[in-house]
């Protein structure tokens, strides 16, 4: 399956406040292409939570193009590809709101979730955090909550779900079409 593994790292607790985006796209069961970027976020300002959490700060991203002018550089790395993200409510959400902020059309992206699918598929892991299900596939998350290296080991767990013959491509678009 070919899809493109996507996170986001937001500035405050506006869904709309991105301010890194990492997407790494996957082509026949190959990493085939990766994009990060810095954002100007909107709103602009940083929570001490958030910074904490990724490291970014105002001076960070106060000369980053704003989301409208990165999005157009993604637009074609993407192009027809369902999205898969870890927790994909999350960034879903975030994608949408960026998208409602900066007045651009939005075009109905499928998105699948990891979270939720190694949650049903590999039962007694510690916990379902990124960096467990992550490391539970073989893939070494060293830079935890920056976008790329995020995105990365979605994609590493997609992977991995999809090669599971015990996992199912129908899984899943059933878990899609439910907002599972």
């Amino acid at each position: 399956m070919d899809f493109a593994a996507i996170d986001f790292e937001t500035a405050n607790e506006q869904p709309s406040s991105v301010c890194s985006v990492g997407i790494v796209v996957v082509r026949g069961g190959e990493i085939a292409d990766s994009f990060y970027s810095l954002i100007h976020p909107e709103p602009d300002y940083y929570t001490y939570w958030n910074m904490r959490v990724h490291g970014l700060c105002l001076e960070d991203t106060e000369k980053a193009p704003v989301f409208s002018e990165v999005w157009k550089q993604v637009i074609p790395k993407v192009k027809g590809l369902p999205f898969i993200a870890h927790n994909k409510g999350f960034d879903e959400r975030c994608l949408k709101a960026v998208h409602r902020v900066y007045q651009m059309d939005y075009p109905d992206y499928e998105f699948y979730c990891t979270l939720q699918l190694s949650r049903r598929r590999w039962k007694g892991l510690p916990n379902y955090q990124l960096h467990t299900v992550a490391a539970y596939c073989g893939y070494d998350l060293n830079r935890h909550h920056h976008a790329l290296a995020d995105a990365e080991a979605c994609a590493h767990i997609a992977m991995t779900l999809l090669e599971d013959s015990h996992t199912n491509i129908f899984l899943f678009i059933f878990l899609h079409r439910w907002n599972i």
